[in-house]
C-alpha cells in the first residue's frame, strides 16, 4: 500500500512539473521567420492492463493538462515481449487503449484527441517459438527472411496484422506492418 501511495504521489508530482513545463514553454516566443510559440509534447505509455490502474495515465489526466500540453505521443506499439509473442501493435488493443485514455465522454472531447500522436511501428519483430529469444527486424530483414524462406504471408484478422512462420534451427513466428495494417491504423487514428 505504501508503494502504491509513493507511485500516486510522484504521478502528481510529474503532473504539476508537466504543467509549470508548458506554462513556461508557451510564454517563450521565438524569434525567427515567423513569430511562434514554442510547443511541449507529452509522451505517454498505454496501460498494461484492460483496465486503468491508479497510476496509469488517464481520462483526468488527459483533461487537466490540456491547456499546457500541445500533443500526446501515445505509444501504441510494443504489446507482446518473447514470452508471449503476439503480434506487435493489435488493431483491437490500439482502440482499447484509445477508449480508456479518452474515457467515457470521448465524444465530446474532438478537442482533446486532436491532440493525439498515435505511435504507429514501422518495424518488426522475430520470435524464435522456443527458447524465447526474439529480434526487433526493419525492412532490408524482414525482405531477406521472405526471400530466403518464401513463406506463406497470414492475416490475423483481430489484430490487423500479417505474420509468418518459418523453420531454420527452431521454428520462428515474424510479425511485421504491411500496407494495409498501416491503413487500418491510420484510419483508427482518424476516427
Amino acid at each position: 500500500m505504501e508503494q502504491l501511495k509513493k507511485k500516486l504521489a510522484n504521478m502528481h508530482t510529474a503532473l504539476q512539473f508537466i504543467k509549470k513545463l508548458g506554462e513556461e514553454i508557451h510564454s517563450v516566443v521565438v524569434k525567427r521567420s515567423t513569430e511562434r510559440n514554442l510547443q511541449l509534447v507529452y509522451v505517454i505509455g498505454p496501460p498494461r492492463t484492460d483496465r486503468l490502474q491508479e497510476y496509469d495515465f488517464g481520462p483526468e489526466d488527459f483533461r487537466s493538462l490540456s491547456n499546457f500540453v500541445d500533443g500526446y505521443s501515445l505509444m501504441t506499439y510494443d504489446f507482446s515481449n518473447p514470452q508471449n509473442p503476439r503480434p506487435n501493435a493489435p488493431l483491437v488493443w490500439i482502440r482499447s487503449t484509445m477508449k480508456l485514455l479518452l474515457g467515457p465522454h470521448a465524444a465530446d472531447s474532438q478537442n482533446l484527441t486532436q491532440k493525439v500522436f498515435l505511435g504507429i511501428n514501422f518495424y518488426g519483430n522475430d520470435y524464435a517459438l522456443q527458447g524465447g529469444t526474439w529480434q526487433a527486424i526493419l525492412g532490408r530483414d524482414y525482405l531477406s527472411l521472405l526471400e530466403k524462406h518464401k513463406p506463406q504471408l497470414k492475416w490475423e484478422k483481430k489484430s490487423g496484422e500479417h505474420f509468418f512462420f518459418y523453420t531454420d534451427e527452431n521454428k520462428h513466428v515474424v510479425f511485421y506492418p504491411s500496407l494495409l495494417s498501416i491503413a487500418m491504423r491510420l484510419d483508427e487514428a482518424r476516427s
